[in-house]
């Protein structure tokens, strides 16, 4: 009831504010956290500048050290600045959360809303691409807006383990609060409740509205505009991305222009489950009976059909050659070792794969043994046997990871 309450609040505010809440006529400077802007401001409204102090603003955190940028780092796509499979956070920074940072670029302002469809079986959802659950922000899609999904690493005990009170306390007592109250009104701060609903709404606007969020200045973004051209090795990448036959990357991580024209985001909003291996530096995998089942829990508690579990949204693959940590758990730390993975997972489940008592690899062990036929074994690269060929050599791997180095951003070609 109370998330409801909250989300009502929220919403009722941004209805309220669309008309009425006047625009900041000048941008507070923070000590805290790293802006991506280092020259001039972007011209944001009064709204989002007040949501880019929020994001930088470590005072926010319960240890005093944590913004929503020391995850999602400006300099590193929004997304981790490290190697770290999952994040460090709470109180002392020493707890750690289950699923690995996503980039928070080009993905916000075109997001649908979660999308539930009739149950179907595993063969019928990859006939039928419509009825493939979608949408939704986070890994497992439960929040169907912004600001609903900024309130959770704000006060989630193994992310930055504050509370709605010390939030609102130290906006109220910090740099920005005249910045926040002529955004918000002056009265902004007389109730908990609704200065924090205001923090949400804030960061919303900041995510939506700041370009450093959808920059495409990528080299394919130049090359779909006729200002770039692809090298043959680029090239031959692109082609084993695209073909539906072989790699069949681009059925989820779409590559082609969409109908009015505008740039592919490089995914399609949907769950798909892959059957990653189990990431054994997790600490919540020490427990053997324990599993992240995506869709079904344990962060995400409203969904009861068992044919959704293991299923994680797909990426975006923009600025993912730069990236440390891949998938939803964070199992691979390299490019290459994530491709490998996908072309090999079924041709030699026993390089990804503990083995099991018959000498076999015990495929998918990040699921229970009464769930793992819900990983697909149907779409290419995933209709291998054993001891296939993979669909791909390492020279195409190579070839690939050419290809993807031209969705980098310039920010992330010079940063890296």
């Amino acid at each position: 009831m109370q998330s409801i309450k909250l989300s009502l609040i929220v919403f009722m505010i941004a209805v309220l504010c669309g008309g009425v809440c006047g625009h900041a006529g000048h941008a507070a400077s923070s000590a805290h956290g790293s802006s991506p802007n280092h020259g001039a401001l972007p011209r944001l409204s009064g709204r989002a500048l007040v949501g880019r102090e929020i994001f930088f603003d470590a005072r926010l955190s319960s240890s005093g050290k944590l913004s929503c940028g020391s995850c999602h780092s400006a300099a590193h796509a929004y997304g981790p600045p490290n190697a770290l499979s999952v994040q460090l956070g709470g109180r002392s920074l020493h707890m750690v959360g289950l699923r690995a940072v996503p980039s928070l670029r080009y993905t916000l302002a075109r997001t649908p809303i979660w999308a539930h469809p009739r149950p179907t079986s595993l063969a019928e959802r990859i006939a039928e691409k419509d009825d493939v659950p979608a949408g939704g922000f986070a890994w497992d899609g439960r929040f169907d807006t912004l600001h609903e999904q900024a309130a959770f690493p704000l006060l989630a005990a193994s992310e930055m383990a504050s509370s709605k009170e010390l939030v609102v306390r130290r906006i109220e007592e910090g740099p920005y609060a005249e910045l926040f109250r002529e955004a918000f009104g002056q009265d902004s701060f007389a109730s908990t409740d609704k200065a924090f609903a205001f923090a949400l709404l804030a960061l919303e606007r900041f995510e939506l509205e700041d370009p450093s969020f959808h920059p495409y200045s990528s080299k394919y973004d130049r090359y779909l505009d006729g200002k770039a051209a692809l090298t043959a090795q680029e090239q031959r990448g692109l082609a084993l991305f695209n073909d539906g036959a072989r790699g069949n990357c681009a059925s989820c991580h779409l590559s082609a222009p969409g109908a009015d024209g505008s740039h592919p985001l490089f995914t399609d909003f949907q769950f798909e489950a892959i059957g990653v291996p189990r990431n054994g530096t997790i600490p919540a995998n020490r427990d053997s009976k324990f599993y992240d089942m995506g869709l079904c829990g344990p962060i995400r508690t409203n969904q009861r059909d068992s044919s959704y579990c293991g299923m994680f949204k797909t990426p975006t693959l923009r600025n993912v050659a730069t990236r440390q940590v891949f998938f939803h758990n964070g199992r691979f730390h390299t490019l290459k070792e994530a491709l490998r993975f996908y072309v090999e997972r079924d041709t030699n489940p026993g390089e990804w794969y503990p083995r099991s008592h018959n000498g076999d690899g015990n495929a998918f062990n990040d699921l229970p043994v009464a769930l793992r036929s819900n990983v697909d074994k149907i779409t290419p690269p995933f209709s291998g046997g054993k001891n296939k060929r993979p669909v791909w050599n390492d020279d195409e791997i190579d070839d690939v990871i050419a290809f993807l180095g031209t969705l980098s951003d310039d920010d992330q070609v010079s940063n890296h």
